[in-house]
């Protein structure tokens, strides 16, 4: 069975503390955090679905380690707004991974979710990018789309998160899982913090298979389901985003759902 090893680093790449164990891990870190601590996932082979629970302010969720190695930095200063105040709090941290069992890894599920998603590349799969982000706040970066928070009326802090566009026409917001999935409906969230948010009429959902689905929005805070065909992807792209006739610039995301399942190739590996 695949070996699990959950550390905490500093920012000198000190290893501060770590567990390992077959199939699952925790760990308890006593100190608080520091600025430039990580929290480490490391898989003996590569290409494992793990249910992870780095905090427990937040909900564990199925993550992929495309790697060997995924890393979430603990965020501090501008970085926690995205976080509730008891995230990664004080002291006495309690860390927590284990191996997708095969009836959980085989369930449709919503693919996109993955509240541990870091900014930048070398976290765990699924990530999110966007070519714009509103003044590069992170509580308008593109990874909270994913996070599996649905609030939408409000804005600039938690829980209100959302990819903000920055008023650009051309933004475009991309999803890799990091495998090929399965994927049969997506669930749109848009910011709904009206009057002070516009909203989109329209958008297009652009897949690596090369197919695309054009998604006929309407101004609500409700989830906007969009069921298709079954399609075999690695990515998805959101573009083509087009402004409803409000007085407000600002339509924002709040929550990207895509609902699916595992390939065969994937379950295989548990």
């Amino acid at each position: 069975m695949t070996e699990l090893t959950l550390s905490v680093v500093n920012a000198q790449g000190a290893v501060l503390a770590s567990a390992s164990g077959r199939g699952e891990a925790w760990l308890v870190y006593e100190p608080e955090y520091a600025p430039g601590d990580t929290l480490r996932l490391a898989c003996s082979a590569p290409g494992r679905l793990v249910e992870l629970a780095l905090d427990d302010a937040l909900a564990p969720a199925l993550v992929y380690c495309k790697g060997t190695s995924c890393a979430c930095p603990v965020p501090f200063g501008e970085a926690r707004r995205v976080f509730s105040g008891r995230a990664f709090a004080g002291t006495r941290h309690c860390l927590r991974a284990r191996l997708a069992r095969p009836e959980e890894a085989a369930a449709r599920r919503n693919l996109a979710l993955n509240p541990w998603a870091a900014h930048e590349p070398g976290g765990p799969f699924p990530f999110a990018s966007a070519n714009v982000e509103t003044r590069g706040e992170m509580v308008f970066a593109a990874k909270n789309a994913i996070d599996g928070l649905i609030a939408n009326t409000g804005h600039g802090e938690w829980p209100y998160t959302s990819w903000g566009i920055n008023r650009d026409p051309q933004a475009a917001w991309r999803l890799d899982f990091g495998r090929p999935v399965v994927l049969d409906e997506a669930v749109v969230y848009l910011r709904a913090d009206f009057p002070h948010d516009a909203w989109w009429r329209e958008g297009t959902l652009r897949f690596s298979d090369g197919s695309q689905l054009t998604l006929p929005l309407e101004k609500t805070g409700a989830g906007q389901s969009f069921p298709f065909s079954p399609r075999r992807v690695e990515w998805v792209v959101l573009d083509a985003l087009i402004k409803a006739d409000d007085p407000s610039p600002f339509p924002a995301l709040t929550q990207l759902e895509l609902w699916g399942r595992e390939t065969e190739d994937t379950l295989a590996r548990l």
